[in-house]
């Protein structure tokens, strides 16, 4: 049997319509099939791979690693350097407020760890978080999850959760001295790239104050440059009590982590003891992998560029007769088609022009734009005429 046969045989699927590509390597931007086909990966597999795929350093990086262990124990038992230089490196990195880092293996268990440690330290039991805003899809996770039809057939899921409008004033008035935490995005993705209002996010902060809320950022996506700040929440003045990364955090190996005071931490140490716990979070190679990652951001200065290479494709986009709206921070861009026809055609065209693509859980008719940050101009204006091409098609 072919790879692919094997693939629909044996391998548990999330849908019945998976893209379907066979890919055999990946270089930078680019990946290519079994047949020798190269496709320009336009949302870095998405929002992961910011630094590209297998960079050199984050390759050398993970070849060091493997010669010195693997897994030891479990997290927390054994100081391994590693996790030591990645948590002082984005400690020097952050607020002197978030300067404790507990990591994990991913976005959804970074949450669940936020919500625990929100309800342990408070002693609160409401969480709050947004209409369209997706945190993953762990069981508690799902819980703050804003789209009813992709979480209801899982039901009964954690009680006292509500949601709130983004960007809208009057429902901060919901957030009580009852709430343990907001669970936020700067930038919600999965809505299609919705922006915050002017003063929105430092009226969410305010309101937390004055309730004695935490306040949760999930930087899942919009973390580690995307944005033109290493971290979205820096854009708009504020800080938050729990930063949560993940995604592009391990350089293209798993890894999440939760990040908060040293204060506010502690309190998952004790009553009871190992109040959260986890066996391959902060795994050395995604370690490595990560500050090396981490270096390559800084050092090649990714982060200042994002914004002039995101400017470039809005401004190759802007005014196709396909396109209805495009919402662009950073490298990251949602771009509105006009109708599911359009959709269908222009998904066909582009994988037909050699290019990846992905659309929005809860605006199908927006695609992503997210490309790895290290995309040169030269990329960006060959990614630009193949997606023109494949949206004039779409809309012949």
């Amino acid at each position: 049997m072919t790879d692919r046969e094997l693939f629909f045989k044996y391998l548990g699927l999330p849908s019945y319509t998976p893209i379907g590509l066979e890919i055999t390597r990946a270089e930078g931007i680019y990946e290519w099939d079994q047949n020798g086909k190269r496709y320009m990966d336009l949302v870095s597999g998405i929002s992961v791979s910011n630094t590209g795929h297998r960079h050199p350093r984050v390759i050398a990086a993970i070849k060091d690693q493997c010669d010195k262990f693997l897994h030891l124990n479990v997290y927390g038992e054994f100081i391994q350097s590693p996790q030591v230089a990645l948590a002082s490196k984005l400690a020097s990195l952050l607020p002197s407020s978030l300067q404790s880092v507990y990591l994990v293996n991913s976005g959804s268990e970074a949450i669940e760890g936020a919500m625990k440690l929100s309800k342990r330290y408070t002693g609160r039991t409401e969480i709050i978080a947004f209409h369209n805003a997706y945190h993953g899809s762990t069981q508690g996770a799902l819980s703050i999850l804003g789209n009813e039809p992709l979480k209801n057939a899982f039901r009964p899921l954690l009680p006292e959760t509500r949601f709130l409008r983004f960007n809208d004033f009057n429902d901060l008035s919901l957030i009580t001295p009852k709430t343990a935490c907001v669970v936020c995005e700067t930038i919600q993705a999965e809505a299609g790239i919705i922006l915050p209002s002017e003063g929105y996010l430092k009226a969410l902060r305010a309101r937390c104050y004055e309730t004695g809320t935490l306040l949760v950022v999930d930087d899942v996506q919009m973390g580690m440059g995307r944005t033109g700040k290493m971290f979205s929440f820096e854009h708009f003045g504020f800080v938050p009590d729990i930063l949560v990364l993940a995604k592009a955090l391990g350089g293209g190996l798993p890894l999440g982590a939760f990040i908060s005071s040293p204060e506010i931490m502690s309190t998952l140490a004790f009553r009871p003891e190992l109040g959260h716990i986890t066996t391959f979070g902060g795994h050395p190679l995604s370690c490595a992998a990560a500050r090396a990652n981490l270096d390559v951001i800084i050092d090649e200065r990714l982060t200042e560029q994002a914004e002039e290479k995101g400017s470039s494709f809005k401004s190759c986009l802007e005014g196709h007769p396909a396109i209805v709206e495009i919402r662009q921070k950073g490298l990251v861009l949602g771009v509105e088609l006009k109708s599911t026809g359009i959709r269908k055609r222009f998904s066909e065209a582009a994988i037909g022009n050699g290019l990846i693509l992905d659309w929005f859980l809860f605006n199908p008719l927006t695609f992503r734009i997210a490309t790895p940050l290290t995309i040169t101009s030269e990329e960006i204006s060959l990614a630009c005429s193949l997606l023109q091409s494949s949206l004039t098609q779409s809309n012949s």
